[in-house]
């Protein structure tokens, strides 16, 4: 089992229109696939037409130990099931709290499903937390989409910082650019002077396209709806580029 998180700080940067793409695509490679929905608000939840509906809250899903596989759903995609959010995650930073071990329940809990699945994608509320903590703790690489503006790469900045300060492994970190306009000068430029200074850029970058934002309509991937689109066929780069700089290329 491979476990990947959308994750970034700063949030509306595409972070749960990545997950859910990228686990879709994962399903159609043939991998057995898991979301884990773990940001309150619910989207990839609703992108895959599943009740927000977690029986028991936040506090319940942490009791589950072993039996982790009662909470998962599974949704219209062949080899994609998901654990679904709803509203009471607002309360899984005090839930954690009083665990054992608190920045590393959400990877116990995990791995009793683990042997059923290939690929796991979290996707993650934006905040440093310690809900985010056991992300960072259990995630093997964190898929960090973020947009060519100031304030995107200064929240990505702080992340990095938070690695260093932590002595945590930066080969985790997989970035790459959302929501690009190359029409603007400055998204140009910007992800010009990233790349320059950060080799751990993915060099495949998600364009800015109405078409990504029908995925609200139908609330379903764009490669179920709009398959030969553009935008399509940006997320299957990104996936194909996340599998050749993980073990998934092997």
């Amino acid at each position: 089992m491979k476990i990947f998180a959308t994750y970034n700080i700063k949030g509306g940067v595409g972070k749960t229109a990545a997950a859910v793409n990228l686990a879709y695509l994962s399903g159609q490679s043939g991998f057995r696939t898991l979301v884990w929905d773990l940001d309150a608000q619910g989207a990839a939840t609703y992108y895959f037409q599943v009740a927000a509906h977690l029986k028991g809250g936040s506090e319940r899903l942490l009791r589950r130990k072993k039996n982790l596989h009662k909470a998962v759903r599974a949704t219209n995609y062949e080899l994609v099931d998901i654990i679904p959010s709803d509203f009471s995650l607002r309360n899984l930073d005090i839930d954690l709290a009083s665990e054992k071990d608190p920045e590393y329940r959400l990877n116990k809990l995990l791995g009793s499903v683990g042997d059923q699945y290939d690929v796991v994608i979290l996707d993650c509320a934006p905040t440093i937390s310690l809900a985010s903590e056991n992300v960072i703790n259990m995630a093997d690489w964190l898929l960090i989409p973020l947009i060519p503006t100031h304030l995107s790469l200064r929240a990505y900045d702080q992340l990095h910082k938070f690695f260093v300060a932590g002595d945590l492994d930066q080969n985790h970190l997989l970035p790459f650019f959302s929501m690009v306009d190359k029409r603007k000068r400055l998204h140009r430029d910007l992800i010009v002077e990233f790349a320059a200074a950060h080799p751990e850029l993915i060099r495949t970058y998600i364009p800015y396209l109405s078409q990504i934002e029908q995925m609200g309509v139908h609330r379903a991937p764009i490669g179920d709806f709009a398959s030969s689109s553009a935008g399509a066929r940006a997320f299957n780069a990104l996936w194909e580029s996340v599998m050749k700089r993980t073990v998934l290329a092997v």
